[in-house]
């Protein structure tokens, strides 16, 4: 059994030899403060793993590190850090539902992923934010832009949250011309994919330029332009949707 423990975000780790892994074992790897819960995911897969959080970094030793969970993309293996977002997205929304939001009431664990108000039987699950991604083609030349929430120096695509109401394909439209003032044609699914920052999920698509003059939103994003790849800015890490759509796209250029 795999435990995945965090602490304000970050994920523990074991060190051993320059290297560190996720902890295993049929107990805690460090002892579960009064308070906090031990939860059981079970993975696509049928894999289960156990997760919980601790208060104050006080038990941690050498042997141990805490790293982000983006950055611990770098450290483990993919199907680990697959696991570690479903963990954090369970610890955040046990953190968020103690209490049903009709009528106050502590809400019950039903079942791994179910809360119950015991007052008017509201059901509560983990939610999941959607939001929408494209890479936007013009010739031979790609829409990269820097969005001011980016803590790094790199460029990515046009991106934005579902609004109610909405189909993804209108979500893909809307957020084009909000951010960047231009139209686009020829939109097509790409995939999708998990985004546990906090709770997201990132749907994909390729479209192609059809006119206006690039025109940013400023409160949103602080650079834009059409990039080839023989001028390609920072992108992002190998891990997120968006690296995906551009090597994708990196691919049809040779």
């Amino acid at each position: 059994m795999k435990w995945f423990v965090f602490y304000k975000g970050q994920l523990l780790l074991q060190q051993k030899n320059d290297s560190l892994f996720v902890p295993d074992g049929n107990e805690p790897p460090i002892a579960v403060p009064d308070g906090q819960k031990v939860h059981e995911v079970t993975m696509d897969n049928g894999v289960k793993i156990k997760t919980f959080r601790i208060n104050a970094p006080d038990a941690i030793n050498e042997y141990w590190q805490l790293i982000g969970l983006r950055d611990s993309f770098n450290y483990i293996p993919e199907e680990d850090y697959l696991c570690a977002g479903k963990a954090s997205q369970i610890l955040y929304w046990d953190e968020h539902s103690h209490y049903c939001p009709t009528c106050g009431v502590p809400t019950i664990q039903e079942t791994p992923i179910m809360k119950k108000c015991p007052k008017c039987g509201l059901e509560m699950y983990p939610p999941i934010a959607t939001a929408i991604i494209v890479l936007i083609q013009r010739g031979d030349e790609i829409l990269l832009v820097h969005n001011r929430a980016f803590k790094r120096n790199y460029y990515g695509l046009v991106a934005g949250f579902l609004e109610a109401g909405e189909n993804l394909e209108e979500c893909v439209h809307r957020e084009v011309m909000e951010e960047t003032g231009l139209t686009i044609k020829n939109l097509q699914y790409f995939g999708s994919q998990t985004w546990p920052y906090p709770s997201g999920l990132m749907v994909g698509f390729t479209a192609e330029y059809e006119s206006g003059t690039i025109k940013l939103q400023e409160d949103e994003l602080s650079a834009g332009a059409f990039y080839s790849r023989n001028n390609m800015p920072h992108i992002p890490q190998k891990m997120s949707i968006a690296r995906k759509l551009i090597d994708w796209w990196l691919t049809t250029q040779s």
